[in-house]
């Protein structure tokens, strides 16, 4: 289980587990899963999906921001539209 933390300057956006999130890195898009290397990246307009353990998928619209993976927790820090 991946734990993710998803932040904007308004809020938290989402703080909780999650088996994958697929988010819009400036190179194209990719997912994280669990046991992900650990990265740092930009992320350009696009979507962060995120799929919860009772299998629900769930997205932000984003405009940019960052998004960092270590040890199976996944920080993002996005601007909304």
């Amino acid at each position: 289980m991946l734990k993710l933390k998803i932040v904007s300057p308004e809020r938290i956006e989402f703080d909780g587990e999650v088996v994958s999130v697929l988010v819009p890195g400036t190179m194209g898009q990719f997912e994280i899963l669990v046991n992900h290397a650990p990265i740092i990246s930009s992320l350009d307009k696009g979507r962060v999906v995120y799929e919860l353990p009772d299998g629900e998928k769930k997205n932000i619209d984003i405009i940019g921001g960052f998004v960092e993976v270590q040890k199976n927790v996944v920080s993002v820090c996005v601007e909304l539209n």
